[in-house]
């Protein structure tokens, strides 16, 4: 397709493909709950047999993803009122355009993913000079190198967990609590039940088949993330914001409906504890 930029990502990072298609096909609505016209753009500029490969983006599901985008929105924005000049690290960020949703013209922020996706992000999106991307697998403690913590540091893993082991995780998480005190982390989950649906190879939403998801998290496990490093001093929960129609009205009340509480997708924010901690736990 002349004058558009070929994307060949196969496998986990094809997802970047799946989740944009559908933030756009939310974004061109009249109604949209999250104004992303940099999607809509990258969608138009990337030769991507998009319907043939993935369906026909479906209206629930485009919002449902398009409502996670801006729960971790509503994260960032909190952190850089909190810490302007802070640093935010999106860890496997693919084709997300959330640094152009949230900026706020002082912030550093740092993109960490693999060669491939990194490598159609820079042919698609334009970086200015208060953002840097690292070519490296997030499970690699090298991507933490040169991140200052000192004026606040957020990590952010949007659709990317799920993809790796649970030890992996456990590793990860505990990484950053200790490579970044006073620092926060917040990441989305999938529920124990779809992680075993996607290791089956059972189609996901839409009809599109996903690739596997070893990680699953159930509500009920969330605090146990506690026990990944002392330094975690707070585990939360970051409810959906409220959108449009059913889905819209139940997304932020989802813990307290009884069929959807126990297994449900989740984001959740940690809050890493500001003083160096041994691994005993105190100071």
């Amino acid at each position: 397709m002349p004058g558009r930029v070929t994307a060949d990502l196969d496998g986990v990072p094809e997802t970047a493909l799946w989740t944009l298609y559908h933030r756009a096909a939310e974004a061109v609505r009249p109604d949209t709950v999250l104004a992303d016209p940099r999607a809509v753009q990258l969608v138009a500029e990337i030769a991507f047999p998009f319907r043939e490969r993935m369906g026909a983006a479906r209206p629930w599901l485009a919002q449902a993803l398009a409502l996670r985008a801006l729960g971790f929105d509503g994260v960032v924005r909190a952190f850089l009122d909190a810490c302007p000049d802070g640093t935010v690290v999106a860890l496997g960020e693919g084709l997300e355009t959330q640094f152009w949703r949230v900026d706020n013209g002082r912030a550093q922020w740092v993109t960490v993913d693999l060669h491939g996706p990194l490598a159609l992000r820079r042919r698609l999106l334009p970086h200015g000079e208060r953002q840097r991307v690292v070519v490296c697998d997030v499970r690699d403690s090298q991507w933490m190198a040169g991140i200052d913590p000192s004026r606040g540091v957020l990590v952010t893993a949007q659709g990317l967990l799920m993809y790796l082991e649970a030890a992996q995780v456990t590793g990860l998480i505990a990484a950053c609590a200790g490579a970044f005190p006073g620092g926060t982390m917040v990441f989305d989950t999938v529920s124990r039940r779809f992680s075993a649906r996607t290791r089956a190879h059972v189609k996901g939403p839409g009809g599109h088949r996903l690739p596997p998801m070893p990680w699953g998290m159930d509500a009920a496990d969330r605090y146990h993330l506690r026990d990944a490093h002392p330094a975690i001093s707070e585990v939360s929960e970051v409810p959906l914001p409220a959108g449009r129609g059913v889905l819209g009205y139940l997304a932020p009340r989802a813990a307290v409906v009884p069929l959807l509480r126990t297994d449900r997708p989740l984001i959740t924010r940690l809050r890493f504890g500001a003083a160096p901690v041994s691994l005993t736990g105190q100071p």
